[in-house]
């Protein structure tokens, strides 16, 4: 769904609170115990899944894209805050299928499952509030990266979180969970960003990406994604990446020095590649599973990329923490 560079639809690139309504991606630490899938797929969920990048329906009809991510944010605005409420059960009753599959740790399938999770995380954090920070829409997938915090102000606290979901026929009919402790005190790379923040600012303004840019964008973020930690081709690094590109996980400094060193170092890391994979505006969203895994085996990470000018120019990600 095109977006332009600078504009903030509901949810897109402000923090809306909603209430009363590791280098790149974690590489050091493989796929998690945490994200164990606990709900079986049916078929034409598990079909839609090994689909090329994970959707199964144009990824040119805007229409369609924006359509369904109202839906999620209308669920997520209604039914986050208090999710034992009526109006939160009629809302996930209305937006999540019964049988909606489930990834992630704990996670559990159709609507009470979804309400489970918003309870759950009213639990680990007190008071809390979920902060959009980015979403998009590419297909029939929706992806939202958030906040769950006591304290909208300071992105330094509470978790960082990151759902995608699959919907047909206006429903949520699989989705993907990611949560993670924000990490606190002072990181040992010397990293000031926070897990959130906007910092590219492009030499020129950019031109809003059309649909064929953005799956252009898609193709390219999820090539070098694969190079660098399914491959180990650590040239990709100088072919691929802003030299100062920004980084938004602690664990590494901005550039890419520290990357180049880590992958040269000989250390044993696991090969992972990206199985699902969607783009909206100048980012580009990818989960990874470890190479050969099934679509009900564990997702190790989600990753955002920006893609601006034929390079990747500032990366996020939300990667539960394993045991």
């Amino acid at each position: 769904m095109t977006r332009t560079r600078v504009f903030s639809p509901l949810l897109l690139r402000t923090a809306v609170v909603f209430t009363g309504a590791a280098l790149l991606t974690g590489c050091a630490a493989g796929v998690p115990a945490a994200s164990v899938r606990t709900a079986q797929p049916d078929s034409s969920a598990r079909a839609a899944s090994e689909a090329p990048g994970g959707s199964t329906v144009s990824r040119l009809d805007t229409m369609a894209e924006e359509a369904n991510l109202a839906v999620v944010t209308r669920l997520f605005s209604v039914a986050f805050d208090d999710p034992d409420s009526a109006e939160a059960q009629a809302a996930a009753a209305t937006s999540v299928a019964k049988d909606a599959v489930a990834h992630g740790s704990g996670s559990a399938s159709g609507p009470a499952g979804l309400l489970a999770q918003f309870a759950a995380d009213h639990q680990r954090v007190t008071g809390a509030q979920m902060v959009a920070k980015h979403t998009a829409a590419d297909g029939d997938l929706v992806a939202i990266h958030y906040q769950i915090t006591a304290d909208p102000t300071d992105e330094r606290t509470g978790e960082a979180a990151a759902d995608v979901f699959r919907l047909s026929k206006g429903k949520i009919v699989e989705r993907w969970t990611f949560t993670q402790p924000v990490p606190q005190g002072k990181a040992a790379s010397g990293n000031t960003n926070t897990m959130f923040s906007d910092l590219y600012s492009p030499a020129k303004p950019s031109p809003s990406p059309s649909e064929a840019q953005e799956e252009k964008n898609r193709a390219f973020a999820v090539n070098t994604y694969d190079a660098l930690f399914r491959d180990h081709d650590v040239s990709i690094l100088d072919r691929a990446f802003d030299p100062a590109y920004l980084q938004h996980n602690p664990v590494a400094p901005n550039g890419t020095t520290a990357l180049k060193g880590f992958f040269s170092g000989g250390a044993s890391l696991p090969a992972m590649e990206s199985t699902v994979s969607l783009a909206d505006g100048d980012l580009v969203w990818t989960l990874s599973q470890s190479v050969g895994a099934e679509t009900d085996d564990p997702y190790g990470a989600l990753d955002i990329f920006r893609v601006d000018g034929g390079l990747i120019r500032e990366h996020w990600d939300v990667v539960p923490p394993a045991g």
